[in-house]
C-alpha cells in the first residue's frame, strides 16, 4: 500500500510540474524585469507584470511544437493518472500495469521534444539564462522516465 501511496504521490508531483512549467513565465530570463515563456513576453513596470506577444524570431512552427508538446505532455500524465487508478480495479492479479507505462512514455517523448527543440531552436546567441520553468520541464522528464520504468516493471499483487 505504501509504494502505492508513493507512485500515486510521485505522479501528481510530476502533473504540477509539468503545469507549472508550461503555464508559468519563466523559460528564459533576460533581465531581472523582463522573461518570456511559451506563450509570450512578460515584462515588470511599477510591480506589475505586463504581456506581449513574443516578437517575429519567435513565432513558427518551432514555437507551435514546444507549445503543442508541453500540453500534450501535461494531458497524457494527468490520463496515465486515471488509467492507473482503473486498473487498479479492473486489472486481474499477476498483470503488469503495460497501458499507464505507454502513456508515461507518450508523455516523456512529449516533454523530452518540448524542451529540446527549446534548447536547440531559441536564444541562440542571446544574454539571459533558462528560468525555473525550463528546469522544471527537464525535471518532469526525469521524473516521468522514473514513473514509465516503474509502471512498466511494477506488478498487481497477486495475494
Amino acid at each position: 500500500m505504501l509504494v502505492l501511496a508513493a507512485i500515486v504521490g510521485l505522479h501528481i508531483t510530476t502533473i504540477i510540474l509539468l503545469l507549472v512549467a508550461t503555464i508559468d513565465n519563466a523559460w528564459w530570463w533576460i533581465t531581472d524585469t523582463v522573461s518570456t515563456d511559451l506563450w509570450g513576453k512578460w515584462t515588470l513596470k511599477d510591480s506589475v507584470w505586463h504581456y506581449s506577444s513574443l516578437s517575429t524570431g519567435y513565432t513558427g512552427n518551432y514555437l507551435q511544437v514546444v507549445q503543442g508538446t508541453s500540453i500534450l505532455a501535461t494531458v497524457f500524465t494527468i490520463l496515465a493518472l486515471f488509467v492507473f487508478v482503473a486498473q487498479l480495479f479492473t486489472l486481474p492479479k499477476g498483470q503488469r500495469f503495460i497501458c499507464t507505462g505507454i502513456l508515461q512514455l507518450i508523455a516523456c517523448l512529449c516533454i523530452m521534444t518540448a524542451a529540446s527543440v527549446y534548447t536547440a531552436q531559441f536564444h541562440i546567441g542571446e544574454t539571459g539564462a533558462y528560468g525555473h520553468s525550463y528546469i522544471l520541464a527537464w525535471i518532469s522528464f526525469v521524473l516521468t522516465v522514473v514513473l514509465t520504468v516503474t509502471y512498466l516493471i511494477l506488478r498487481k499483487k497477486t495475494e
